[in-house]
């Protein structure tokens, strides 16, 4: 049951999302039944309804009284996470799968079959996003700017990289890893290497943060591009090797390589399946995800990153623990 009626769970937090539920609640303190029906603008029988399910799955709180007299209040984690107004929003990760990817996967059998994502189609598409919805677009880029800015802060406790001055962020997107290794690392300078239309969003990112100084844009195609920018003694891949087949990562990396000095490093931050395949669920789902979303993507292991680097001539990989959404592990190598 647990399995089969997993995404009840999942629309009940989108559906309240989406209403708004989170941000009244923030806005009012707490508030009952009827008070959040009216805010809502619904009946006060699937309020009702919403209410409970929120607080049952911890996303709400009952604060005072009983039955319909009670509050509801938002619980700390939605305080934190899901009010649009808090530094560390994840809401638009829960939008985004609720949009784009939700549909995709209703299709899964479909994209096992056939081999080929179901978010979009590379017969009649360039690329994953060519012709895609404006509005969807900034969805998608806030919601890797949400699952990064967490998964960059447990990079940041995991991986001592404090003999580092300058990071190359290789597909950073909106910057967040570049913001918060920043924030974790003084000394720290960045590069975010994007694609042109890209670079804009980190740049503003970055402003927001007061981290322009240190935080600079170099727009590029890191697949086509015949070299990654010099002068960067640190490269980061986080969550991009997991976008392309084999081939396809084993020459980024032999870029990273090209491109670093003696003593420079490489880190790969991922969900990475476990040797034998047998899990963990986090990054064994998030593969299937690959499968609904890229052409040739997949989750890997540790060792096989690990062999990849050191065929591209990186030395001692070091496998990292980490505890983040997006990413359990962290692979850090160096160029001799």
């Amino acid at each position: 049951m647990q399995l089969s009626t997993g995404f009840w769970a999942f629309k009940t937090l989108a559906a309240a999302h989406e209403l708004g539920l989170f941000a009244v609640l923030d806005e009012l303190g707490s508030a009952t039944v009827g008070q959040v029906a009216a805010k809502l603008e619904i009946a006060d029988r699937p309020a009702r309804m919403l209410l409970t399910g929120c607080a049952a799955l911890g996303l709400v709180e009952v604060e005072a009284g009983e039955g319909e007299g009670g509050a509801f209040a938002n619980s700390a984690m939605a305080e934190a996470y899901l009010v649009p107004s808090r530094p560390y929003y994840f809401g638009g990760w829960v939008r985004m799968l609720d949009r784009r990817l939700y549909p995709g996967w209703g299709r899964l059998d479909e994209a096992l079959r056939t081999n080929a994502p179901t978010t979009w189609d590379p017969r009649t598409q360039e690329s994953l996003f060519s012709g895609e919805d404006p509005a969807l677009l900034e969805t998608f880029w806030q919601a890797m700017y949400s699952l990064s800015s967490s998964t960059a802060r447990g990079l940041a406790r995991a991986a001592d990289l404090g003999a580092y001055r300058r990071l190359l962020d290789v597909g950073g997107g909106s910057g967040a890893y570049a913001i918060e290794l920043c924030r974790a690392y003084p000394g720290l300078r960045a590069t975010v290497f994007d694609l042109p239309h890209v670079c804009p969003i980190a740049a503003g990112r970055a402003a927001e943060a007061g981290l322009s100084e240190r935080i600079a844009v170099h727009p590029g195609d890191f697949l086509n591009d015949p070299a990654l920018p010099q002068g960067h003694d640190l490269i980061l891949l986080s969550m991009v090797l997991h976008d392309w087949d084999e081939p396809t990562g084993r020459a980024l990396l032999a870029k990273c390589h090209a491109a670093l000095p003696p003593g420079g490093a490489v880190v790969i931050s991922e969900l990475m399946v476990d040797d034998d395949r047998s899990g963990p669920a986090a990054a064994a789902l998030m593969g299937l995800n690959m499968l609904v979303e890229t052409v040739g993507g997949e989750n890997y292991t540790a060792a096989e990153y690990g062999r990849w680097l050191t065929d591209t001539g990186f030395e001692q990989p070091r496998d990292v623990l980490l505890d983040g959404p997006g990413a359990n592990r962290v692979l850090v190598a160096v160029r001799h």
